[in-house]
């Protein structure tokens, strides 16, 4: 009953995706389908959509995506983050191109050996891009099997009573839509806060409406409160451009392009580590950013060098083009804070 009501209200209310096909017709693309999903990872598909545009205009195979530069593939990931994403995604393209023909495996099993890929990227693109039976749990689906089912388990311990309960109601056939269909249902109707009960397909069926507690599914863990740590971004302008610097390969934001900052460390650094010697100026007022384990609040410095030669990782960029260098989120914010004081 479940898989039916919901396909029947997803063949009328799919929403219009680029790396979709219709319902119920032929799977589409699985390279459109893979990028979609590493995208989409922990980013909103309003973030995602004309990101997702760009890259399959500039690289529209799998092929051309692993003969690509990597430094412009992380530039026009800049602003997605979770940059591992993107280093995982170069090598998930090369190893299809050269372990498997340019083809992508069709089986679970086969998609979880590919780099970056792990077992609800798997489910999905054999279910949306193979039409194989396969159980795909995202954050959306979660919330909607808690509630069908009323688990009063907290997260994270719910999540394979959650999987398990999915297992149950994923039918043999059309597996990709009915994937597609729960995500959906998720977003426009099943929502965090204030869900649309009145105009679900599956409310008759949901014991959380029964119970007429929906808002309490899925049952959170408590919050805690992310660390704190500090930082300085350095800001060094020549002639009309500023010195950005390569980010060290492995870590947070590596391989990036970035302005240069010293130490995040606990307690304010100050000016540890300046890319140069320069008269450095701190302006008024800091830039945060909120990492997915930690807070960051950034002062920021200001210098002029008459006559500097860049590190070796480092470059002069053109001020004017700055918008065309793909800094990362946090260094994109500092790079607009600073521009509105010069």
């Amino acid at each position: 009953m479940i898989p039916h009501d919901l396909l029947a209200w997803y063949d009328a209310n799919a929403r219009l995706l680029p790396w979709r096909a219709p319902p119920g017709t032929p799977p589409p693309d699985p390279y459109r389908v893979w990028l979609s999903e590493i995208m989409l990872q922990q980013t909103t598909v309003a973030t995602v959509r004309p990101r997702f545009e760009t890259f399959v205009t500039r690289w529209p195979t799998v092929a051309a995506l692993a003969a690509a530069d990597e430094v412009e593939v992380m530039a026009a990931w800049a602003g997605l983050g979770y940059y591992s994403r993107a280093r995982n995604l170069i090598a998930c393209a090369c190893t299809v191109v050269t372990d498997h023909a340019g083809r992508f495996p069709d089986t679970e099993d086969g998609l979880r050996a590919l780099p970056g890929i792990g077992s609800y990227t798997a489910a999905a693109i054999a279910a949306i891009a193979f039409g194989r039976r396969a159980v795909v749990v995202d954050g959306n689906v979660e919330r909607v099997v808690s509630r069908l089912f009323a688990i009063d388990t907290p997260l994270p311990a719910a999540k394979p009573l959650i999987r398990a309960a999915a297992e149950t109601i994923t039918p043999a056939t059309r597996a990709g839509d009915f994937a597609q269909a729960m995500m959906d249902l998720g977003t426009a109707i099943c929502t965090p806060r204030n869900p649309k009960c009145l105009l679900c397909p599956l409310r008759t069926a949901c014991r959380a409406h029964a119970l007429g507690t929906p808002d309490a599914f899925p049952v959170k863990p408590r919050k805690i409160a992310k660390p704190q740590r500090y930082g300085t971004i350095f800001w060094l302008e020549r002639d009309g451009q500023v010195l950005l610097v390569r980010r060290p390969p492995r870590g947070l934001l590596g391989g990036m392009r970035a302005l240069p900052t010293g130490p995040w460390s606990d307690s304010p650094p100050a000016f540890a580590d300046p890319p140069a010697r320069a008269n450095w100026r701190v302006l008024d007022g800091t830039v945060t950013h909120v990492f997915t384990h930690f807070r960051l609040d950034l002062a920021l410095a200001v210098a002029h060098a008459d006559a500097h030669e860049p590190p070796a990782d480092g470059a002069w960029w053109p001020i004017a083009e700055i918008e065309s260098a793909g800094l990362p989120t946090v260094f994109a914010k500092a790079a607009r804070a600073i521009g509105r004081t010069r």
